[in-house]
């Protein structure tokens, strides 16, 4: 089908990265463009490609260089990297996960912050976070078993937190509201003693 109708055109507001080379965007060096062919939101390195789209009156346009190699048959020599474990893609995760929402974050006394944090069912022991729903890459992973929960919460403002402690490793969450606190409490119980979560994903 690449190239011979339009594609779904990621938004921007849902990447902070390249989704192929994974470089951050920043309002200064890094524009996004849009891969004609995939939609993609990518980088201007990786878009620096053009070939004849059948969907717009088989016109050269901008594609992203995967596109580039399926729709004009042209292989780079050089292998794919086997991806690192930061390296599986949001979507691909969220889509098969145990649990996945927006949480706020907060690590030793940094600000909180928002992720994207997905417990994907292949890996029901491991807490991935993204910037967002739709990067490519992972901010960080935390494997879960063997930490502590603790779901007292840490002040008034966030009222639905909770966080996990491992030695001097101390992680903290908080939920937008008490349902979706007490869905993550309910996987991550389990996770810390080494079993298996179900999927609360409705």
């Amino acid at each position: 089908e690449l190239g011979k109708r339009a594609p779904r055109w990621i938004r921007d507001n849902e990447v902070t990265m390249c989704m192929k080379c994974k470089e951050p965007f920043n309002a200064l060096t890094r524009r996004r463009h849009h891969c004609r062919a995939c939609g993609h939101v990518v980088c201007w390195k990786c878009s620096d490609y053009k070939a004849h789209l059948e969907y717009d009156s088989n016109k050269l346009n901008k594609v992203c260089k995967d596109c580039y190699h399926v729709i004009t048959g042209c292989t780079d020599s050089e292998e794919k990297k086997k991806k690192g474990i930061l390296e599986i893609e949001s979507a691909e995760v969220s889509g098969n996960s145990v649990i996945c929402s927006f949480l706020q974050y907060m690590e030793k006394s940094k600000p909180w912050q928002k992720a994207w944090c997905v417990i994907p069912k292949q890996e029901a022991l491991v807490l991935y976070m993204y910037g967002a729903p739709q990067d490519v890459k992972a901010l960080a992973t935390i494997p879960l078993l063997g930490y502590t929960v603790d779901d007292t919460p840490r002040s008034a403002d966030l009222p639905h937190s909770f966080k996990l402690t491992q030695s001097k490793s101390v992680h903290s969450f908080a939920a937008d509201n008490e349902e979706l606190k007490q869905k993550w409490l309910k996987v991550i119980h389990l996770a810390v003693k080494g079993e298996t979560p179900e999927c609360q994903n409705e």
